[in-house]
């Protein structure tokens, strides 16, 4: 009994702190394009894939990442948040992977310290937190369905 509770407690923690991981990451980018928003604005509009819907994105996007961050900290969302954080970063990560390989021009539209890294430091970092967020998800929706029961 005592193990099983054991477990149940370093599965909540692990969830809580990838959350959190999460919540860091998001704020920070959402207030670094909105504290930057007409050159995130001008660097979406220059995006092959993005241009036509740039103003769109240039809200959305932060407006997302702070939705889900709250998500995240609210135990009854949480799955729900951890979910779209984990498709959020899947994305994003597309995102990257497209105008990588089939862009022939490579606009930057992040911000803060995400803007020092090359494209494929960026891609491994999302790929990072994709399998965080996979794996967090996954455990957070069992303890779900096991406190369901």
């Amino acid at each position: 009994m005592d193990v099983m509770k054991i477990s149940i407690s370093f599965k909540s923690t692990f969830v809580y702190l990838i959350c959190l991981l999460f919540v860091s990451l998001f704020i920070y980018a959402a207030v670094s394009k909105i504290l930057d928003y007409e050159n995130f604005r001008v660097q979406l509009a220059q995006s092959p894939l993005l241009s036509a819907f740039a103003r769109y994105v240039a809200w959305g996007v932060p407006a997302f990442e702070i939705l889900i961050s709250i998500l995240l900290l609210s135990e009854k969302w949480r799955t729900v948040g951890l979910f779209s954080a984990f498709g959020l970063m899947v994305m994003f990560t597309t995102y990257i992977y497209i105008i990588l390989n089939f862009s022939s021009f490579v606009p930057c539209s992040c911000g803060g310290v995400l803007e020092k890294m090359t494209w494929n430091q960026h891609l491994v970092f999302n790929l990072a937190f994709i399998i965080l967020g996979g794996i967090a998800a996954l455990v957070q929706s069992s303890n779900f369905q096991y406190n369901l029961s």
